[in-house]
């Protein structure tokens, strides 16, 4: 099974295409090529300028952003040069030797309240994570070296990641305004000088690679899996921009009981029974009539 799956995102700019890695190949650093002799000290990007048609390589995160000549449009070239950069990452190609300097991107980190008083959310100009992850406890935090770093903070009580943010839940010894700024500069810091997030196993340890998710998914019965389709769509973006999660976990079709996690700032959110109740539930019971008695929270 390949470790590395490469998928295709369109741009705003029709000459850029970028190709999304499921896990990252850079630390948190950006690079761009302009040419090959630019590229010297990043073997996947040199091979990518042997193809003519690449005018730039720009390389950060989990992805690598290929601009083109107008020799080629994408359409016609783009699943081969995915192909090329899925099988050189997987051969176990370097992506970036360690003495490539970095473009120089300023890391910002901004605090931002949640409808949960215990929850602060820190965003960050960056991709952190591919997928979400929460921890509450140092011992659970053994796959993320920055989780296990905030847990030494003795104010800090769960930690939880997704895209380009960081929710942190604090026990109630602390008060937001003394301890926001040093967590917000901590975290900032942290990622500027390109330090690991997540160790390389993590996604694989807590069975979040795409094929352990895909495995689950097609495990699950029609209306457990059009719950999940419902709360990815419906719910997660919404809860997302609150600085948390709604995780399903499972569903009785013989009681019609529906049980999902609280995670971030959702778990032990004072609105968060509401959210559960008005929301979530009502909305499951208008999608799937006749399917869901109720919603219950099994933390939080």
């Amino acid at each position: 099974m390949s470790q590395y799956q490469v998928s295709i995102k369109e741009t705003n700019n029709h000459t850029i295409i970028k190709f999304e890695v499921n896990t990252f190949i850079t630390q948190h650093q950006s690079f761009e090529f302009n040419n090959i002799d630019d590229a010297k000290n990043s073997p996947l990007a040199q091979q990518l300028f042997y193809l003519p048609f690449v005018k730039k390589v720009y390389i950060s995160g989990n992805f690598i952003a290929v601009e083109r000549y107008n020799i080629v449009e994408w359409k016609d070239v783009q699943e081969e040069v995915a192909q090329q950069i899925e099988a050189f990452l997987n051969n176990g190609g370097v992506v970036v030797e360690e003495d490539a300097q970095p473009k120089k991107v300023p890391v910002t980190v901004y605090a931002e309240s949640t409808p949960n008083p215990a929850t602060m959310k820190f965003v960050a100009n960056k991709k952190l994570v591919t997928t979400s992850y929460e921890f509450t406890s140092i011992d659970e935090a053994i796959v993320s070296p920055l989780a296990s770093e905030l847990f030494h903070f003795p104010f800090v009580k769960a930690v939880f990641f997704d895209e380009n943010y960081v929710s942190i839940t604090k026990y109630d010894m602390a008060n937001w305004t003394d301890i926001t700024m040093e967590i917000r500069e901590f975290i900032r810091s942290y990622i500027e000088q390109g330090k690991e997030i997540l160790k390389p196993d993590a996604q694989q340890v807590l069975k979040k690679t795409t094929e352990q998710l895909d495995e689950s998914f097609e495990a699950l019965d029609d209306t457990s899996k059009e719950i999940v389709n419902i709360l990815e769509e419906y719910v997660k973006p919404a809860v997302a921009s609150d600085g948390g999660n709604i995780q399903f976990e499972s569903y009785n079709p013989d009681s019609k009981v529906v049980k999902v996690i609280l995670q971030g700032a959702c778990s032990g959110c004072p609105s968060s029974t509401f959210t559960l109740k008005s929301g979530i539930e009502n909305m499951l019971k208008e999608m799937l009539q006749g399917k869901i008695s109720t919603v219950e929270a099994i933390n939080g």
